[in-house]
């Protein structure tokens, strides 16, 4: 039977705790998408909701309406949010409950796993894809030292905080490139990432810390022997100073990467989730001058734009370019074309 999936993304699709389903739904995805389960926009069409782009994926009020009114069977079900913490919203579970029972295989990126849930395992007869569960210490990989002669290059998409958009613009930018004749890579380092298909990576924060740099070297590695591409995306996590979740400093000192695309939300003052804590967010100039300190350099800027108007963001756009004297896009708005163009210089010019 040919792999299809229903998404579950009961009430949060609107927030930036949907971001696996968005990414799922820009494409590409693993399984052919059959529909969203949200009941809050029921019977409309996901891609309209999402960008105004009609896609022909219906959001249905529950896994059993999507089921009596999907012409084509599921065969697995995708926990399409990325919650505060990674617990799983009891919503969600009775959704679960009846996927289960239903004979479909569930996919879970939560740090909840799945597979821990007597009530789930005892439904769950199809199987289960828990892409969060840890794997030992004895099958991790150690840094050596030997991403250091990989000769291609490194591009690192960071950003000032975590649901900031940075798998999003480095998708699109992968897109760009290979538009542009350049053989471009990507390593996934969360689940979307390899919910999208993608064929080098691992999932950064269920990886013991010890082995984060060796498992990124050991996809790097893989990338750069089987396909010997012209540039490699890095898919960065978290943020440099995300009090509840530092991360991004592997990216730059273990991978090496020559250059930085910075993601930043003009419309955050405080890192997302701590609004409420003395938690504001630094700087662009600070971050910028961060990077460098670790040994890399921001070559351009990318704004995820969500709390601001089309002329709101693009004023912003304007004024940070001219203050920091780089690029800076709007990667859902405009394009990443001048992301591309500004790669392609840096490492080919």
């Amino acid at each position: 039977m040919p792999e299809r999936a229903l998404i579950l993304a009961n009430g949060l699709f609107d927030s930036v705790f949907a971001k696996t389903t968005h990414g799922l739904l820009r494409g590409p995805s693993r399984y052919p998408i059959l529909g969203v389960i949200d009941p809050d926009y029921a019977g409309q069409d996901a891609g309209r909701i999402l960008d105004g782009r009609h896609r022909g994926i219906p959001f249905f009020n529950t896994v059993a309406e999507a089921l009596r009114l999907t012409s084509a069977r599921p065969t697995h079900c995708v926990v399409g949010v990325a919650t505060a913490g990674g617990m799983l919203p009891d919503a969600l579970r009775q959704e679960l409950f009846s996927a289960a029972s239903a004979g479909l295989i569930l996919v879970n990126g939560l740090h909840y796993l799945l597979s821990d849930d007597p009530e789930i395992v005892e439904r769950a007869t199809a199987g289960i894809i828990d892409l969060r569960k840890p794997r030992r210490a004895s099958e991790l990989r150690f840094w050596t030292g030997e991403v250091l002669s990989v000769s291609s290059p490194r591009v690192a998409v960071l950003g000032m905080d975590c649901a900031i958009g940075k798998r999003t613009t480095a998708m699109l930018l992968r897109a760009a490139l290979r538009a542009g004749g350049i053989n471009a890579e990507m390593i996934y380092t969360g689940q979307t990432g390899w919910l999208q298909g993608l064929r080098h990576g691992f999932i950064f924060d269920s990886t013991l810390n010890d082995f984060v740099s060796g498992e990124l070297e050991g996809a790097i590695l893989a990338c750069a022997r089987e396909l010997n591409p012209d540039v490699i995306l890095l898919e960065g996590q978290s943020g440099l100073r995300n009090p509840a979740g530092p991360a991004g400093a592997e990216f730059i000192c273990s991978a090496r990467a020559a250059g930085v695309i910075l993601q930043h939300a003009p419309a955050r003052s405080h890192f997302e989730d701590f609004e409420h804590l003395d938690c504001p967010l630094p700087s662009l100039r600070e971050e910028i001058e961060l990077i460098r300190l670790l040994g890399s350099q921001v070559w351009a800027i990318s704004l995820f734009t969500r709390g601001l108007d089309d002329t709101e963001s693009s004023q912003i756009a304007a004024d940070l370019e001219e203050c920091h004297s780089l690029p800076v896009v709007r990667p859902l708005e405009d394009g990443v074309g001048r992301l591309a163009e500004t790669v392609q210089q840096k490492l080919f010019s």
